[in-house]
């Protein structure tokens, strides 16, 4: 069973479409855990109006997304993980995908398509988002995403590389970005990203640091 982690923070507009495109599945031996991090919008009322056996729905006081995704780890059941924001979807195919190329692997890397562009993957360290993998579950045990930080995408991606995981790359761009003018990172925080690099620091990780932050230096520019 693949387990889908979504935190989901005031994403009314979007949350019906992503948790359709997770319930509409090729493959149907899935689970939706969704975590409410304190909304104020009608959001839980969306995911009232799905009566699918298939999906969990827990409630936390807002702590931010890393604490939702953490707290969506305990609760998950299934032998795989995967992640997916609550603005974003993703095609009919995608767990079909993704199963049919982990045999032998620990996680499998996909690619995005964002305003009809398709991004695919050319390395295992191209993409930071936890997101467009499917990952086996015992390969993840213990990694923990950093509370209380922005871009902690970031980081967690740097310690699961550091696993020295196995990881099988897939020309498929089935995970549908959204563009959402409301989250937290359609806009720079310069002071999140000096934390970003001094973890990575901290890590020792001086040739990844400079080129993530070259990453930061050009975003959207």
């Amino acid at each position: 069973m693949i387990s889908f982690i979504v935190p989901v923070y005031n994403a009314e507009r979007y949350l019906k479409a992503c948790i359709e495109s997770l319930l509409c599945q090729t493959e149907q031996d899935i689970e939706l855990v969704l975590v409410d991090d304190g909304s104020t919008d009608k959001g839980k009322a969306v995911i009232a109006s799905f009566h699918d056996p298939r999906i969990r729905f827990f409630e936390q006081p807002h702590a931010g997304q890393s604490a939702a995704r953490n707290y969506g780890l305990q609760q998950a059941q299934g032998e795989f993980i995967a992640f997916v924001d609550a603005d974003d979807t993703i095609a009919p195919d995608w767990c079909e995908r993704h199963l049919a190329a982990i045999e032998g692997v620990d996680y499998v890397q996909s690619g995005y398509t964002r305003d009809t562009i398709h991004q695919l993957p050319l390395t295992n360290h191209q993409f930071t988002s936890p997101c467009m993998r499917l990952y086996r579950r015992q390969a993840i045990n213990g990694l923990q995403f950093t509370e209380g930080m922005i871009y902690e995408d970031v980081i967690w991606s740097v310690d699961l590389w550091r696993r020295g995981l196995t990881c099988r790359r897939i020309r498929y761009a089935g995970y549908n970005y959204t563009v959402n003018p409301e989250s937290t990172t359609s806009r720079r925080h310069p002071e999140a990203e000096q934390r970003v690099f001094a973890e990575l620091k901290k890590r020792g990780l001086i040739g990844l640091y400079t080129l993530i932050r070259l990453k930061f230096h050009f975003w959207k520019s």
